[in-house]
């Protein structure tokens, strides 16, 4: 699936994200619930931010992969996070397993930070849109 990314000059050029996805017509889209970074245990993979972090986006392309789809077909990332702190602080570690999952593709995304999650334990949470073709 090829997306038209929109930029628009007047808010600068984005870094590690797109301001807007254009989707063709004729896609399928696909909402992928909240993911954390547990296993199919549903076992938090511990305590270090970055490990949640690309366990919970390996559980996104997961279910994105089984409707069909790969990393390109993500239009939309939601990243939810208890310390905003604690991200900023793992931005390098964060962005390398971003790149190792997602490479240079960079949907329209929105990083917000919260009180809580529903599990206890757990520090980051993705949501996610795709389109299908």
């Amino acid at each position: 699936m090829r997306f038209l990314h929109i930029d628009p000059p007047a808010l600068g050029a984005p870094r590690g994200y797109s301001n807007g996805m254009l989707v063709p017509a004729g896609g399928r889209m696909l909402y992928v619930a909240g993911q954390i970074g547990w296993d199919e245990a549903h076992r938090i993979v511990g305590p270090d931010f970055t490990a949640q972090f690309e366990r919970a986006l390996r559980n996104v392309l997961a279910v994105v992969a089984e409707a069909g789809g790969g990393a390109d077909a993500l239009a939309r990332l939601t990243i939810y996070v208890t310390d905003k702190r604690e991200y900023l602080d793992a931005r390098k570690p964060v962005g390398e397993a971003y790149r190792r999952l997602m490479g240079k593709h960079y949907p329209a995304m929105t990083l917000v930070e919260v009180k809580g999650l529903l599990e206890p334990d757990a520090k980051v949470e993705i949501e996610a849109t795709a389109v299908l073709p």
